[in-house]
């Protein structure tokens, strides 16, 4: 017996999914040769599950900004935030991101984990109350067990149900913070936003939205599902990361309200941690510039991510109702989602194998995220690839009649 023996069970399960195939949580990539493609055993991969929804992780301009920063402050700060770690970079950086969002303030932390640590634990303290939607990412749960605040879930995104347990909260003392994200990382859905609105004003609640997936996807900006729905104003604290849109790493926070500078000497995730590294600072603020300046990507994004989605549903394959750049295949069963995984991986194609609890209702699935910078080539040769798998693993249902 050691201290290790209780991941026994755990092991047992990584071992029995690995038994299949390839470990699908252990890929490990030879090259990266673009934003769509990479080399795997000597062999040329389509990326299909990369959240690198502009390929901006390649860009020329985020590069050359990078290497400059790198070669004229160094590969990091070795310092947090509230001690030798902020740089010009990192407030020109919040400065820029503030302009972008509309927002009067924002705070950057070193990764999107950390974000969503920092604005749950700190925003929500003893006796207040936390509203999260069921299919909230692990990182907001977790930020919510970092705090004090009573945390209650509400079926996702269910508005009838967010207002019956805030009615229910309604004579205890506290604030009331509701959380949603923008687009849900499992299946691609969008949260009911304007009606979620309603249920906060009803309540006199506060709002914090996580633009993870929605940033520089959703809206005329790139901002995100509150600028799509017209709504930025009733959104409280908006947090996101670096890490999708973006093409690198780190995380924020973003608000209008004043005294937003407290969180930055009360948020342990920000206070406790080394800071971003220049390099990542600068190509962040100019992946920002290409989100304003380039709707075009934005646009390419929406095509592949509906042509993805579309073949798919033409083929009779079960997939998320609502398409955006995620796209989830539905599975049977574990066992049938990691024999398809393996087999798209054969075909030359990379997908994201989730299994429970991550996903809504521990239900197995393929998630795939489509970039912009794939081709109605690529996407089509990915749709074959798949509906060939699906087809040899009896999993086709009935082809869906063309609109």
């Amino acid at each position: 017996m050691t201290v290790l023996s209780k991941f026994r069970a755990l092991h047992e399960e990584h071992a029995a999914v690995s038994a299949a195939g390839r470990s699908p949580f252990g890929v490990t990539f030879d090259a990266v040769l673009s934003a769509t493609e990479a080399m795997l055993d000597g062999r040329r991969i389509l990326l299909l599950g990369t959240n690198n929804y502009l390929g901006l992780t390649l860009d020329p301009d985020c590069i050359e900004a990078a290497v400059s920063a790198t070669r004229e402050q160094g590969t990091g700060t070795t310092g947090s935030r509230i001690a030798n770690g902020t740089y010009g970079e990192h407030a020109a950086l919040e400065a820029r991101l503030a302009a972008f969002l509309k927002r009067r303030s924002a705070m950057v932390f070193t990764t999107g984990y950390q974000a969503n640590l920092g604005a749950l634990s700190t925003l929500a303290g003893r006796g207040d109350h936390l509203l999260l939607d069921a299919d909230s990412h692990a990182s907001l749960y977790d930020g919510a067990r970092l705090g004090s605040a009573q945390v209650t879930r509400f079926r996702h995104n269910d508005p009838d149900d967010l207002r019956r347990r805030l009615r229910l909260l309604s004579s205890q003392p506290g604030e009331k913070l509701i959380v949603v994200e923008g687009i849900y990382s499992m299946l691609g859905d969008t949260a009911p936003l304007r009606e979620i609105i309603e249920v906060k004003r009803e309540a006199g609640a506060w709002l914090l939205l996580d633009e993870a997936h929605s940033l520089g996807v959703l809206g005329e900006n790139g901002r995100g599902l509150a600028e799509a729905e017209g709504v930025e104003a009733e959104v409280d604290f908006v947090v996101g990361t670096f890490s999708k849109s973006l093409g690198a790493i780190g995380g924020f926070l973003a608000s209008d309200h004043e005294g937003f500078d407290a969180l930055r000497l009360s948020a342990r995730p920000y206070m406790f941690t080394a800071s971003l590294p220049p390099s990542i600072a600068a190509s962040v603020t100019r992946a920002i510039e290409a989100v304003e300046a380039r709707p075009e990507l934005r646009a390419a994004l929406r095509r592949n991510g509906l042509r993805l989605h579309a073949g798919l549903a033409a083929g009779g394959l079960a997939v998320g109702a609502m398409p955006s750049p995620i796209v989830s295949l539905m599975m049977p069963d574990r066992e049938a989602a990691v024999v398809f995984w393996n087999r798209l991986l054969a075909e030359g194609v990379y997908t994201n194998l989730a299994l429970g609890p991550a996903t809504p209702g521990g239900k197995p699935l393929l998630r795939m995220s489509v970039s912009a910078a794939l081709t109605p080539e690529q996407i089509d040769g990915a749709l074959a690839a798949i509906i060939r798998t699906a087809h040899a693993l009896g999993q086709l249902g009935t082809p869906l009649a063309a609109e």
